[in-house]
């Protein structure tokens, strides 16, 4: 076997898989004959383990996913990979954008994480293919990932929360606890949590303004360039698949990562919002957006940390500061 992993230093958060693992795995989806002859880490993710991994005797190459060890998952991050299963039916409408998923394990018996075996989508990374083209023609990309983003918000669902485990009657329950989930896994990681639990303070007090929000649409949780293929040689930027969306929830759809990437700046991204539709502006829902800025900004705190690139936490305290003395 060919075998390709990135190479990361002990103490990092994405844990090796030996080439034994993966070989293990494929046997289990493909037969006891099935065979390896190469698998290449892919390095985009920065959260799961993800390999392009060739079989004999298979047309196409297949990606297998492996998730984090249970002992590894924050409390407000915990199994994203089975959340993201759970989300496939729901993901209907976009069916011929995302991967098909072939197996799935939680049994832990080869591997004591979770994975994933799924159909190698075609396409380049955006964040590779776009460079390609002169920036004019972004438009086009933008504009399609506001249509499919809008696809998917239209999707309503049966609660408030994770897909796989909608257990909030009120948005405002849903928002609380997700805050005070990132700060119980900041104080885990030995940072100081204290805007966060500010911020939920005054989204407990303030409940009713959130829960306004009163039907339970589908959330990406992470859909923007980084997770879009796009075809390689066409005339224009073209969107081919969508991948990832394993941080989907029930909630607000002006809470989704999208929406809030779409807004950070006036460029090319502007034509994301005339195939997504306008922003709700009122004070109301400016109001809220201030709660899920913070929100945002405490997971990527965690996830900074997470990576070791301590003078990007420290800036997220002063980002954080910024949006409280707005919000009270």
């Amino acid at each position: 076997m060919r075998f390709e992993p990135i190479d990361r230093p002990p103490h990092a958060f994405q844990q090796p898989v030996t080439a034994g693992q993966i070989q293990a795995v494929c046997q289990r989806v493909f037969g006891a004959d099935a065979r390896v002859s190469s698998a290449v880490e892919l390095g985009l993710g920065m959260y799961n383990n993800t390999f392009k991994v060739t079989v004999e005797g298979r047309d196409r190459p297949v990606v297998v996913r492996f998730a984090p060890a249970p002992a590894r998952q924050c409390v407000s991050e915990r199994e994203f990979m089975r959340n993201e299963y759970a989300t496939v039916p729901y993901l209907a409408p976009i069916a011929p954008l995302m991967p098909r998923i072939i197996a799935a394990d939680w049994s832990h018996e080869l591997v004591g994480r979770d994975y994933l075996v799924q159909t190698l989508l075609d396409g380049v990374p955006a964040p590779e293919g776009l460079s390609d083209y002169p920036r004019p023609t972004w438009m086009g990309f933008f504009r399609r990932l506001g249509e499919i983003t809008r696809i998917i918000h239209d999707v309503r669902g049966p609660g408030f929360g994770t897909v796989a485990a909608p257990r909030h009657a009120t948005w405002s329950r849903a928002v609380t606890e997700s805050l005070h989930d990132i700060a119980s896994d900041l104080d885990d990681a030995g940072l100081d949590s204290a805007d966060l639990r500010k911020a939920a303070a005054l989204a407990a007090e303030h409940h009713a303004v959130l829960d306004e929000i009163t039907e339970p649409r589908l959330l990406t949780g992470d859909l923007w360039t980084v997770n879009v293929m796009i075809a390689p040689g066409a005339p224009e930027p073209t969107i081919t698949g969508v991948l990832d969306l394993d941080r989907t929830s029930w909630g607000d759809p002006a809470a989704d990562w999208p929406i809030r990437m779409a807004a950070s700046r006036q460029d090319e991204r502007v034509a994301f919002w005339e195939a997504y539709g306008e922003r709700d502006l009122r004070p109301s829902a400016v109001w809220r957006s201030l709660v899920y800025e913070i929100r945002h900004l405490g997971a990527v705190r965690l996830e900074r940390h997470r990576h070791g690139q301590a003078d990007r936490v420290e800036e997220s305290y002063d980002a954080v500061a910024e949006v409280l003395s707005r919000l009270t």
